[in-house]
């Protein structure tokens, strides 16, 4: 009984030693490749004292990297945040600069267009037709007009006198100026022009408008009438006393206010229009207008004056000083139609013989200036 029993654990031992070998062998394994992968080795024979802080450490791989501190971040950010400003403060000088080149181009676009306005209409100043002779206009018939500028049924017709101005005032503040035909600014010192021709296009007799006025134009003669009429003057002449007619025209320019904007300056004008002077705005942002007038001494001198240097009623039928001007001198003062942040224009201009400014307001201003020639100028003998 008792060799068997001392049999049976010799064999369990025996068994146990093969079995546990293994084991032993392939703990000691995964424990060597832990330790090659980075793994923290964990072994009661290492003296651990805590079981489960050794199998927290062997399953957790212990990284070669480190994390940013406080300090860093907060210089990254610093950083981060003075880029960040440094482009928006571009990008609100490139916003300032678009609008400073915007307003720029406006002023630029409004001061050459009114410029060339004045320029193409004075060069058709005094045209009649085909004749260049003076007329005589002191009996010819017209209709009566409304708001008529100066003095009633003589002054549209003074076809005579191709230009007439007036120095920093308002002539016709009674009629075609008033505040109830017109937007003259009175806050502003600026001059008046008045241009007289006909339309540069002949109007065909059958297609006279009744209540607008025409010149009958030949190589010798001129003569005026109201469209009414046209046909039965044609009946009543020889039919070589006129060769065509042509519709009047006649513009009184000055300085006034928008039309959508009464603080924005423009030029403006009154026009003949059928039987009435009907107020027109030309272009927006004309803060100025200045005018002087030459002519041609007995030496071929030509000296630029003002308007008051001429005598002759802007109404006169008969010979003024005003036949003998020949050229013309424009100053005109463009403005923005709004103010710039940030800007202040402590610029005089210099207008001929007015100095205007300096304003010390927020509006750019550019003065354009030209002199024109009276083509249809003929030296009164």
């Amino acid at each position: 009984m008792t060799d068997r029993r001392q049999k049976t654990e010799d064999i369990t031992s025996d068994l146990a030693g093969v079995v546990g070998q293994p084991s032993r062998m392939a703990s000691s394994s995964i424990r060597e490749q832990r330790s090659s992968r980075g793994y923290a080795a964990c072994s009661p024979k290492a003296g651990c004292a805590d079981l489960h802080e050794n199998l927290s450490a062997a399953r957790c791989p212990l990284s070669p990297e480190r994390g940013f501190s406080l300090i860093e971040m907060m210089i990254s950010i610093t950083i981060g945040l003075v880029i960040v400003a440094a482009l928006v403060s571009v990008l609100i000088s490139n916003s300032q600069s678009a609008k400073t080149n915007d307003r720029t181009s406006e002023l630029q676009s409004n001061g050459r267009y009114a410029l060339d306005h004045l320029k193409r209409e004075l060069r058709l100043a005094g045209y009649r037709g085909y004749t260049a002779n003076l007329p005589e206009s002191g009996a010819w018939i017209t209709p009566a007009i409304t708001y008529e500028c100066g003095t009633a049924l003589n002054f549209a017709k003074n076809i005579r006198q191709a230009v007439w101005g007036a120095n920093d005032s308002n002539p016709f503040s009674a009629n075609c100026l008033s505040d109830a035909n017109a937007r003259y600014d009175n806050t502003i010192t600026s001059d008046v022009l008045v241009i007289r021709h006909v339309s540069s296009t002949p109007t065909l007799a059958a297609s006279a408008v009744t209540d607008t006025t025409y010149l009958l134009s030949s190589y010798l003669n001129s003569k005026m009438l109201e469209g009414s009429t046209v046909a039965a003057e044609l009946a009543a002449v020889d039919t070589g006393t006129y060769t065509d007619m042509f519709a009047l025209q006649v513009y009184v320019y000055y300085i006034g206010s928008d039309d959508n904007d009464a603080t924005v300056p423009a030029l403006r004008r009154v026009a003949l229009a059928g039987n009435a002077m009907r107020d027109q705005m030309v272009v927006s942002g004309i803060e100025q207008l200045q005018i002087e007038y030459a002519t041609t001494g007995v030496l071929n001198d030509t000296t630029y004056l003002e308007a008051d240097s001429f005598t002759g009623d802007h109404s006169a039928n008969g010979p003024t000083d005003w036949d003998n001007v020949n050229s013309v001198r424009i100053w005109l003062l463009a403005r923005n139609a709004k103010p710039e942040p940030g800007y202040t224009n402590s610029i005089s201009y210099n207008l001929g013989s007015l100095i205007y400014g300096p304003m010390d307001d927020g509006f750019r201003r550019q003065v354009f200036t030209a002199v024109v020639q009276l083509r249809n100028f003929k030296p009164v003998s």
